[in-house]
């Protein structure tokens, strides 16, 4: 601890929730604000007299909190998968200015080490891993332990494991399935709960192909809107901030907007999270069968003030998609580029499907694709539910970001891009006609405010006294893509860890995790299932603070619960 305090002086705040609340000295009045610094948070001015260790004069640049990513694979074995099965993306993505092929590289399969470095040259201090089997909790921790600077979290997936079915489909009370999902929150060190195709993966393993919201399960007889209900109504009893994380089922299929739909309507009121929502958006309209819902997407959001979401945009350019969702990546295999895939299980609870793939820009499903994608950004209304991702890497790597920034606040731009494309894209899409643009308070809001409300995050995602002291300072460059790619300065828990989208330390930022209350009772059920079925016994299957806590690299962060019933907007 020190007793000196570090100063920012003269810079433009854009911070969403001060315009909110009309506080002076910021971009909503075009003033000039100082924000001071000491031992890692955001602090009130001193008193007179106190010492000022440093002096940074930020000139009337803008200053924004760190950014967060919602939505992002970077940790687990999918990620160390798709490193093997693509070992021409690290000789192609080298990162040797001698030009010799490192293992510190990739862009849509980096390293660890690469993941850490990337995101906080953006201005990015956090990110999220959205799809963590609770078998293989440890493996992705030990991994998001090797990524530095930033903060991390994980999402448990449930949904289609074989204890939650089995006794759903025997009647359990919610107030089991409660306990079972607080317990698992705890025992894999996750900050939420993810639930991917529910049911739908399962169904698989019986050589289903298909299962639609309200279509029994082959073996358990349980449809996916009690799936999804049932642990939407969990999350919100235990009070875990961010609500049900939900990759709807049919992801990929032409005229899967119908079933998006019906999942929000099925939600009935009750607090999800909608990801990677422009894989679900597709109509069947056109000689082609394939068609843009965007807009009938949007406006299902947009009257239910209960969902936020995440786009998942593509970004043309090879990539690998990497999903849980074993049923759509078995179907989309025969799709892959280059010609070889994998699809894996762990524990028969679920597993992942690697397929390579290459997003072309003349090719009319793909384009219309990212049609789509800047479709849902620009007819959803409130920046404070929608949020900015690629689904990392499916959609495209997540350095593509400020790229996304500059299609979404200039509209010349955007255009220009649509003109490039196959096009009969024009003639199917609104998107030329949108005349939109967002504002610097709306992308602050969508990658830094909104973030960290949805996920509980009192303390990041602004810059009031109090919070963390992640701070980022931007040029205002009227290229706004080259704007958000090299930040003047990045702090990370108020040590500079960047310059002019160069990186000048490093360190470890800390495990974001929630803790509900549960009854331990549960584990006398959960014992003889361990034993039977499991190669993991109980009592190790947990894993311990000292695992995340790694003699002091990293530290761990815990999410306070919301005590009542609540609504995350």
């Amino acid at each position: 601890m020190s007793d000196a305090y570090t100063l920012l002086r003269g810079g433009r705040v854009c911070d969403p929730t001060w315009i909110a609340d009309g506080i002076a000295g910021g971009m909503s009045d075009g003033g000039l604000r100082d924000l001071y610094l000491k031992d890692g948070r955001i602090v009130a001015p001193p008193p007179e007299g106190a010492r000022i260790g440093e002096v940074i004069d930020l000139d009337g640049r803008i200053v924004m909190a760190g950014a967060i990513d919602i939505h992002s694979h970077i940790g687990g074995g999918k990620v160390n998968l798709a490193r093997l099965l693509l070992p021409e993306e690290h000789r192609e993505h080298g990162s040797g200015p001698d030009g010799l092929r490192r293992s510190g590289s990739g862009l849509f399969t980096p390293s660890s080490f690469v993941t850490g470095y990337r995101y906080a040259e953006m201005g990015y201090t956090a990110a999220f891993e959205p799809a963590m089997l609770p078998s293989n909790a440890r493996h992705t921790h030990l991994e998001l332990a090797d990524v530095p600077i930033i903060d991390k979290g994980c999402y448990a997936v449930l949904g289609n494991d074989d204890f939650l079915l089995e006794r759903l489909a025997a009647g359990a009370t919610q107030s089991e399935v409660n306990d079972y999902v607080a317990w698992i929150l705890h025992a894999t060190q996750a900050v939420g709960v993810k639930v991917v195709n529910p049911g739908g993966i399962s169904a698989f393993k019986f050589n289903q192909r298909r299962l639609e919201l309200d279509e029994a399960h082959p073996h358990y007889g349980i449809t996916p809107r009690r799936i999804l209900t049932t642990l939407a109504t969990a999350l919100s009893d235990l009070g875990v901030p961010h609500p049900l994380h939900v990759h709807c089922n049919n992801l990929g299929i032409p005229g899967n907007e119908s079933v998006t739909r019906d999942t929000i309507a099925a939600l009935d009121g009750r607090p999800a999270h909608l990801t990677h929502l422009q894989f679900h958006s597709y109509g069947t309209e056109g000689d082609r069968r394939f068609s843009s819902a965007a807009a009938e997407i949007a406006e299902a959001v947009n009257r239910s003030p209960n969902i936020s979401v995440d786009v998942g945009q593509i970004i043309f350019g090879q990539t690998v998609t990497a999903s849980a969702d074993i049923m759509s990546q078995f179907r989309n295999s025969g799709l892959a580029s280059p010609r070889k895939w994998v699809c894996s299980d762990i524990e028969c609870d679920g597993g992942c499907g690697l397929v390579p793939f290459r997003y072309r820009d003349k090719a009319f499903v793909n384009a219309l694709q990212w049609a789509i994608g800047l479709e849902l950004f620009l007819l959803i209304d409130d920046p404070w539910r929608v949020y900015l991702t690629t689904d990392h890497p499916n959609g495209g790597p997540f350095t593509s970001y400020p790229h996304l920034i500059r299609l979404l606040m200039d509209r010349s731009f955007r255009n220009e891009q649509l003109a490039r494309i196959n096009p009969d894209v024009a003639a199917h899409s609104r998107l030329g006609s949108i005349d939109r643009e967002y504002t610097l308070e709306e992308i602050a809001v969508m990658t830094r405010a909104g973030p960290a409300r949805v996920l509980g995050l009192r303390d990041r995602g602004h810059l009031r006294p109090g919070a963390v002291a992640d701070v980022v300072v931007y040029d205002d460059l009227p290229d706004r893509e080259a704007m958000f790619a090299a930040p003047a300065l990045v702090f990370k828990k108020g040590r500079l860890v960047a310059r002019n989208g160069r990186l000048t330390a490093t360190g470890w930022g800390d495990t974001i995790v929630v803790r509900p209350e549960f009854d331990s009772a549960i584990e006398r059920r959960l014992k003889p299932w361990f034993e039977d079925h499991q190669t993991v016994r109980l009592g190790n299957f947990r894993i311990a603070d000292g695992e995340i806590l790694d003699h002091g690299r990293g530290g761990l962060s815990i999410v306070p619960t919301l005590t009542a019933s609540y609504s995350c907007f």
